[in-house]
């Protein structure tokens, strides 16, 4: 793994060691800088840039139990949200936001554009979990992918984010309220921090990006 990727990795340890008790709410700065949903072929490593997050060697579980590494979401921009599903607060106010994203986008770009959600809950969100929070929700599967992994493969993602997140004692998770832009090749390109936000300028960037 490249030096960029260990660096984050080791920032995200200490942040989540050290994360404040308000961090739910926390806004971090954003960051500025067709397929179905997971069934892409994975590309080689050596096709994605130093600032792709699809470099990551982690494999993770989707909701109907299949086995995937990142770079298989490659190949259309991406909307990517970590949560977790008994959450009652932030992460219906994410989930939310990301439709109201996706309703300001025209028909013809909405359908190139894929959504990911990653889980911070490694015990109760399995991938059976996951598939009832996706039927709950009424996800649509072609576009929308529901991720659980290891908490090594969290951490490491978490990192590559800028998202920060501590389990407190009830079992319930302290976290960043981002929501990441990737392009095609898993660059991060855009952050909209917070909940409620205005969404257009998140839906121009993707406008953009999957018209180029």
């Amino acid at each position: 793994m490249k030096s960029f990727f260990n660096s984050l990795v080791v920032t995200a340890t200490l942040l989540a060691l050290g994360l404040p008790a308000d961090a739910a709410n926390t806004s971090d700065a954003p960051v500025k800088s067709t397929k179905p949903a997971c069934c892409a072929r994975a590309e080689a490593p050596g096709q994605f840039t130093d600032q792709s997050i699809y470099q990551v060697e982690s494999k993770w579980k989707t909701d109907d139990g299949k086995e995937i590494q990142l770079g298989e979401l490659a190949g259309r921009p991406q909307i990517i949200v970590m949560f977790f599903a008994s959450c009652h607060y932030a992460c219906p106010m994410l989930l939310n936001d990301v439709r109201r994203i996706e309703a300001a986008l025209p028909d013809d770009v909405r359908g190139k554009v894929g959504v990911t959600l990653v889980s911070f809950d490694t015990k109760r969100d399995t991938p059976e979990a996951l598939a009832k929070f996706r039927a709950a929700q009424n996800l649509p599967a072609d576009r929308w992918t529901l991720l659980s992994g290891t908490d090594d493969n969290i951490l490491e993602l978490a990192a590559l984010l800028g998202v920060r997140y501590k389990q407190d004692a009830t079992g319930q998770f302290m976290h960043s309220n981002l929501i990441t832009i990737l392009n095609a090749k898993g660059e991060v390109v855009h952050q909209q921090a917070g909940l409620n936000q205005d969404v257009t300028e998140t839906a121009r960037i993707l406008k953009q990006l999957s018209n180029s």
